[in-house]
């Protein structure tokens, strides 16, 4: 039986919506979460289908503890509507693409109360992540970070690069801006760390790495994929290693044995003085063990 964790999803499996021969497998792919894709992967002209086949796709299948589902819905009227078709009890949320202000997040929240309310399940039951994928709207960040409802941020980077025009470079500096942005947000918030960008290039899985430790260096601790084959990439770099854990639990254990002697001073194994800030981290390590 599989125990369900309380840590926040390492990796994020994009799913197309109109592809019901990869929707069947997409939970048994070792991914933390799921996310099945009605915009930028399903045709315009396929979009109504996809999203009655997802619909009816979610509807067949009990809750998985192991694995969240999200939808990631259109943006403008097109998205309200996706939104409200795939409510099920099983949803953990939906993620709106092109998110540019607290205007979008306002009126889909009142969208999902409407549809909340339709199907008997409790008010802000389906949580959001915003894609922020425009100069304007990590430059809004701070704001759509306190929209209602939003849990996470994910940056879009693809269409981010077209908006700025920026060409794509070795190591992907021209990005760190954008990406330290929506990290030191998200902390300023109390949201969870952001999900990282996907990378088109599946068969790098060398270069995935590479670029994964640098994000996890930035401060994110999942990242969202496009291909099963870089999920087992993604949860081995934002997984804790033991001797971090162990590290990590002996700290808070000493700590807190200090503190409850009225001792506030305290080293570590290497002489070095811990603080309460050292502690912090290590807790918000050991919150990420699953």
């Amino acid at each position: 039986m599989t125990t369900p964790s309380t840590a926040v999803p390492r990796s994020y499996l994009y799913v197309p919506g109109d592809q019901p021969r990869m929707l069947a497998r997409a939970l048994d792919r070792g991914a933390d979460a799921v996310i099945v894709d009605l915009e930028d992967a399903v045709a315009p002209a396929a979009k109504a289908a996809a999203r009655a086949a997802v619909a009816e796709w979610l509807r067949s299948r009990a809750p998985r503890p192991d694995v969240e589902v999200w939808v990631r819905v259109n943006s403008g009227p097109a998205g309200l509507e996706d939104a409200a078709a795939v409510l099920w009890p099983g949803l953990a949320g939906v993620m709106p693409a092109k998110t540019q202000s607290v205007a979008d997040l306002v009126a889909l929240d009142a969208a999902l109360r409407d549809a909340e309310a339709d199907a008997g399940l409790p008010t802000g039951r389906v949580a959001v992540i915003p894609i922020l994928e425009s100069a304007a709207a990590v430059l809004r960040a701070s704001s759509v970070a306190r929209a209602p409802r939003v849990q996470r941020l994910q940056i879009g980077e693809a269409d981010l690069r077209a908006d700025i025009g920026l060409p794509a470079g070795d190591g992907e500096p021209e990005l760190l801006y954008a990406r330290s942005q929506v990290v030191l947000v998200s902390a300023a918030c109390r949201l969870a760390p952001p999900i990282g960008p996907v990378s088109t290039d599946f068969r790098d899985l060398a270069g995935f790495h590479t670029s994964t430790r640098a994000l996890a260096r930035l401060g994110f601790v999942g990242r969202a994929c496009i291909h099963p084959a870089q999920v087992a990439v993604v949860n081995d770099v934002f997984t804790p290693a033991p001797n971090e854990v162990d590290r990590a639990s002996a700290l808070v254990a000493r700590f807190e044995q200090a503190a409850a002697a009225g001792d506030g001073v305290l080293l570590d194994d290497a002489g070095r003085m811990v603080d309460e800030a050292v502690i912090r981290q290590a807790r918000q390590l050991l919150a990420r063990v699953r």
